[in-house]
């Protein structure tokens, strides 16, 4: 299956979630990719959207590969990605070196996206995680894992497309996993989208005010 866009992923993942009790139900996107997919998700099951603010740790000298992934809640959650901390053979101390470098993006994105205000809370609600796929898993684990410790009733991840070995990964830290394509052989995320574009700040804060006046009419 290849994406025309991520808009087209997010009407898919749509018709997967119909069955869905939108009755206490907030999405949560990461962004920034996943933001046009939540979006469509969250406008079509009209619920709440909101982002949690997760970073890629890339290995030394290739940056594009997770050795990692970092979130800043109440205290600095790292989950790492052992066999390519094995294959490189870096220490605990290295990768706790190279998760605090991602932090003030982090913080930086907080002020940005949130505006000042707090984010959705989560205790007791059904918890529909949304990205644009996934591929070593590492990032959206330690989203789950950080959500999970909020107390949701349900926990629900919405992926266009990852590999099996990291959707089975998945499952061990959600209540449901939806994906619509698990190719062989994975390549990038990106190679299974025709426009996969970045998407930048300016369309994360449009999308999330464009969510929160809909609710609020």
């Amino acid at each position: 299956m290849r994406f025309r866009d991520r808009a087209e992923a997010g009407r898919l993942l749509l018709d997967r979630l119909q069955d869905i009790d939108t009755k206490n139900a907030v999405v949560i996107a990461l962004p920034r990719g996943g933001l046009p997919v939540g979006a469509v998700v969250a406008e079509g099951l009209g619920v709440p959207l909101d982002v949690i603010l997760v970073r890629k740790v890339g290995a030394p000298m290739q940056p594009e590969l997770a050795v990692a992934a970092v979130t800043d809640g109440e205290d600095m959650q790292l989950t790492v990605n052992e066999d390519i901390k094995a294959e490189l053979g870096l220490s605990d101390e290295e990768i706790e070196e190279l998760a605090r470098r991602q932090l003030p993006e982090i913080e930086r994105r907080r002020e940005a996206y949130y505006e000042g205000r707090k984010p959705t809370p989560l205790a007791g609600r059904t918890v529909i995680v949304v990205d644009d796929g996934v591929a070593t898993g590492a990032t959206v684990n330690s989203a789950l894992r950080l959500i999970r410790k909020q107390k949701p009733a349900r926990l629900i991840l919405a992926l266009p497309v990852a590999p099996a070995d990291a959707v089975a990964k998945l499952q061990q830290h959600a209540d449901e996993v939806i994906c619509l394509s698990t190719p062989v052989p994975f390549y990038a995320v990106g190679a299974h989208y025709a426009d996969f574009g970045q998407v930048e700040d300016e369309e994360v804060i449009r999308t999330l005010r464009r969510n929160s006046e809909i609710r609020d009419k």
